[in-house]
């Protein structure tokens, strides 16, 4: 007879070491608390240092490091902290990112297109990059890459094109890192939220048209309360995903099934 399933425990974290990017506000704040809630040891970073210090209080053992993930010194300060502090690293949350919300294409400026692609993709890599040698070393870990349905599908007529294309690459290179260090013990899956409200789209939700907008544009015809995505975010960083790797998963009210 086979034994009872302990299904509580596959997404438990205890005694892991999560490290959470973007965690001043929005995904990873929440973030930030629903992996210490399931037993992590949390890492957050932001530039905004205040607002971890206040997060990192309501948290239980946890360590918060100022970071601006567009500086390449920065982002190996926080995995060298990481490391020094816990001793590990076993789940990276590359959850910051940016937008040019809203610039159409033909008049955006390069400088702009260049920041958002450093921030949502070329700090991702770096950050995953220094994770993954203290992963592979012990042969284990999980990366999460927030990425977005706006990497899997077009965002006009919400024009981001900057956004669109680093998102899309970030799915594609979700891929690649998965493929790479699938047989090493490290997994990397992408996270694709469609329409949350959070400090970054706060101001679609206080617009009747595009509130209307993302309503006809979600199957279940609403935008995505940020608790929906706790579920998911457990799935990818426990074992409960221990044989998934190199998965775009959208939590977009069916925004990519239409």
């Amino acid at each position: 007879m086979s034994e009872t399933p302990n299904i509580e425990a596959l997404y438990r974290l205890d005694g892991k070491v999560c490290v959470v990017t973007g965690a001043s506000s929005g995904f990873g704040d929440r973030f930030a608390r629903v992996l210490a809630a399931a037993g992590g040891k949390v890492v957050v970073a932001a530039r905004r240092h205040d607002r971890l210090k206040k997060l990192v209080s309501e948290l239980p053992e946890a360590l918060a490091v100022q970071c601006d993930v567009s500086d390449d010194d920065q982002c190996r300060q926080l995995i060298s902290q990481t490391v020094s502090h816990y001793g590990q690293v076993d789940v990276l949350i590359n959850n910051a990112g940016i937008t040019d919300a809203v610039h159409a294409a033909e008049e955006a400026k390069i400088e702009t297109f260049r920041n958002v692609v450093d921030v949502n993709l070329n700090a991702c890599f770096l950050l995953s990059a220094l994770a993954a040698q203290d992963m592979l070393t012990r042969g284990e870990g999980s990366i999460i890459n927030v990425a977005s349905v706006h990497g899997l599908v077009a965002s006009a007529p919400n024009l981001q094109p900057a956004y669109a294309a680093s998102k899309a690459g970030l799915v594609n290179l979700t891929r690649e890192l998965a493929v790479q260090w699938a047989k090493r013990g490290v997994r990397v899956n992408a996270l694709c939220p469609g329409y949350f409200d959070t400090e970054l789209t706060h101001g679609m939700f206080e617009d009747e048209r595009s509130t209307k907008w993302i309503a006809r544009n979600a199957s279940m015809g609403r935008g995505g309360s940020v608790e929906e995505l706790d579920g998911a975010l457990l799935f990818l960083a426990s074992g409960a995903s221990s044989y998934v790797t190199g998965i775009p998963l959208p939590v977009d009210g069916g925004w990519v099934a239409r």
